[in-house]
């Protein structure tokens, strides 16, 4: 009876009833928020850690770029499973692009998505151009698209290093032990002579000769050997740099000529610091993370005791694809942050993250962390020269950017040897045979008598040119390859020096690149004599049955004979171009030293938690090639940090 009352008042009081529910309704949700602030659930509020009492995000180590020191430090730092590694990198990876595995196809990999696509601001001493600076987007860095000449450079570059920093352990006979500890040298029936004693082989890092030699490349060892460069069995040794080889192997430089060797393996396939250490086996590590297509936008730096050195606690990265609008993520590192994004993009990390000079920095609103002139100066790179000469014999493999059927069947010829056997021309890297020399050496230069350059090498015996044979024609734009061959002189140890800056304080933007190419008298004086010495060779026996003589086409340069040092000058100024080794931006030294941003160990000076690997630590040139020296560096870091670990 009492139930049908209720019911009939609550049909004539619906509103008063809606209240009265409302109000019901209410207090439960009340009761329950109050139960909620009771949590059980601790993920809701913090983040578990490990046996070892770390974070899901933190890390000991954070490794800046997964290039060509990146991939190295990442492999042997985590050879110790207490050391937990992420590795953070811009690019994807290169070991399923043909145009990396491929040792002749690396030209392909330039202006794609593959590659920073950089470039100089105008060069006012190189005829006012922007010069493009390929740099890698790719796990291994420019060890996955470079020419994989391994030439390390010379004896007494490394003891010049020691004397710089201060430390006995970058002389030469200290530190050649990192290029044995990497190499894995596979010996070559056509190089008997080898002595293999002094090469590594044990290394993750193969090295050799290409299974293919151009006919060219002989006779350009010959054409120098004739013109008064002395032949080199062994670059990359203790002896000395000059002299001419075969680019098929690996050795060191004085006035010598050499078929150098390459980091390629057996099968004739590229061995990129991506193929060589981060290999199935370490990736399945559970003590290293590998990110890739995100761009570390920050280094992150406790400053929160005040008159301390700033600390690098982590960093900041978005996604590559996504230009920062996207999520930001950030990572923290108990130990220390690596810096290996190289020459240009360390230094503009560094300063985005208010590093750098202090004037520089406030131009563009970036509250200042360490006031540090050094950071993006001391810009140096080796200057190259393309010398175009027709041929007449028809051994040039310009067909491998084909015109029409015919050299497309030659390419698909060789394509098919290449997969089949590892073999055949598309093994080579194009590039046959180097030559080092002096430009002061009378035999050479007899024209210039006593006029000497000034010597900006690091010893007597070491040399300040290369130069280098290819088997194709390189065109003007550097945009393809033609039929004919070239010679490249190669300024290595220029006196001009550069800076990279920021453009803005937008990290997303390309900074500002200027190798200050050719501003010293110095530096066009001694390219021009390559240029001659190039002419030279290519008019010596027996590369001048090679060369095509009589040809007057206007873009190539067989009328250089012709011209005066003035008029040589003014067409070098007008198409010097780089050779791809930029470093110094980040140089090693003595603490108080003008310049200095490293010690020897590669700390930052100023801030605790840094450390920088990369080509951008060398006060100077190597008068050779870059890759090797880098990977040899990243060695010797993993094992300090491996000793300093506790």
């Amino acid at each position: 009876m009492h139930i049908f009352k209720t019911l009939e008042w609550l049909r004539v009081n619906r509103s008063l009833a809606s209240i009265l529910a409302c109000i019901a309704a209410l207090t439960l949700m009340l009761r329950r928020r109050k139960r909620q602030q009771l949590i059980t659930d601790y993920s809701q509020v913090a983040r578990e850690l490990d046996s070892q009492g770390r974070e899901f995000d933190e890390y000991d180590y954070i490794v800046v770029g997964g290039g060509t020191a990146g991939c190295v430090l990442a492999c042997r730092l985590t050879e110790d499973p207490r050391i937990h590694v992420l590795l953070v990198e811009a690019g994807s990876s290169g070991k399923a692009l043909a145009e990396s595995r491929t040792p002749s196809s690396f030209q392909r990999l330039a202006r794609t998505t593959h590659d920073y696509k950089l470039s100089t601001i105008p060069q006012p001493h190189a005829g006012n151009r922007m010069v493009f600076w390929p740099r890698a987007r790719l796990l291994g860095g420019c060890s996955s698209m470079s020419a994989m000449m391994a030439l390390y450079g010379a004896p007494s570059d490394f003891d010049e290093f020691a004397e710089i920093v201060g430390d006995d352990s970058w002389c030469w006979e200290n530190f050649k032990q990192y290029f044995l500890k990497f190499e894995n040298y596979f010996p070559n029936s056509q190089f008997p002579n080898v002595d293999v004693s002094q090469r590594g082989s044990s290394g993750p890092v193969s090295i050799g000769h290409s299974a293919y030699t151009w006919k060219g490349s002989e006779m350009f060892i010959d054409a120098c050997v004739n013109a008064g460069i002395p032949f080199n069995l062994n670059f990359n040794t203790s002896s000395e740099t000059i002299g001419v080889n075969n680019v098929a192997s690996v050795e060191a430089l004085s006035d010598y000529l050499t078929l150098t060797v390459t980091y390629i393996d057996r099968h004739g396939v590229r061995v990129s610091t991506e193929a060589a250490y981060l290999t199935p086996t370490v990736l399945a590590r559970s003590n290293l993370k590998v990110v890739t297509e995100a761009r570390v936008t920050k280094i992150l730096f406790d400053t929160s005791i005040q008159n301390r050195t700033p600390r690098a606690v982590g960093v900041e990265f978005s996604s590559f694809a996504q230009k920062g609008a996207g999520k930001r993520f950030r990572a923290t590192a108990r130990k220390e942050v690596i810096m290996c994004c190289g020459t240009v993009h360390t230094p503009q990390i560094l300063m985005l993250s208010g590093v750098g000079p202090k004037t520089h920095l406030t131009e563009h609103n970036i509250p200042v962390v360490v006031d540090h002139p050094g950071v993006g100066s001391n810009l140096s790179d080796h200057v190259a020269f393309f010398v175009r000469f027709a041929e007449k014999m028809g051994i040039s493999l310009g067909y491998l950017q084909p015109s029409d059927l015919r050299t497309k069947f030659k390419l698909w010829r060789d394509l098919l040897e290449y997969r089949l056997r590892g073999t055949g021309p598309l093994s080579s890297n194009i590039g046959g045979a180097a030559a080092f020399c002096r430009s002061d050496d009378p035999i050479l230069f007899p024209e210039y008598g006593y006029d000497k350059a000034q010597d900006s090498t690091s010893g007597p015996g070491s040399p300040d040119l290369e130069l280098i044979v290819t088997s194709v024609l390189i065109r003007a734009d550097g945009k393809g390859i033609g039929n004919g061959y070239t010679l490249l002189p190669v300024l290595l140890r220029p006196t001009s020096v550069g800076t990279i800056r920021l453009k803005s304080a937008d990290p997303w933007e390309d900074p500002l690149i200027d190798p200050n190419y050719l501003s010293t008298q110095h530096d066009i004086d001694v390219l021009v004599r390559g240029v001659r010495l190039a002419y030279k060779v290519a008019h010596t026996s027996p590369l001048s049955d090679l060369t095509d003589s009589t040809n007057d086409d206007p873009n190539l340069d067989h009328h250089f004979g012709r011209l005066s040092d003035d008029e040589l000058q003014q067409i070098v100024r007008s198409r010097a171009d780089t050779f791809y080794h930029p470093v110094g931006t980040c140089a090693m030294g003595r603490e108080g030293a003008a310049g200095t941003v490293l010690d020897s160990q590669m700390r930052f000076i100023g801030v605790s938690g840094l450390r920088v690997c990369d080509a951008s630590i060398f006060p100077r040139l190597v008068l050779g090639h870059t890759t090797g020296v880098v990977i040899a560096a990243a060695e010797k870091l993993a094992d300090i940090i491996k000793a300093e670990y506790k």
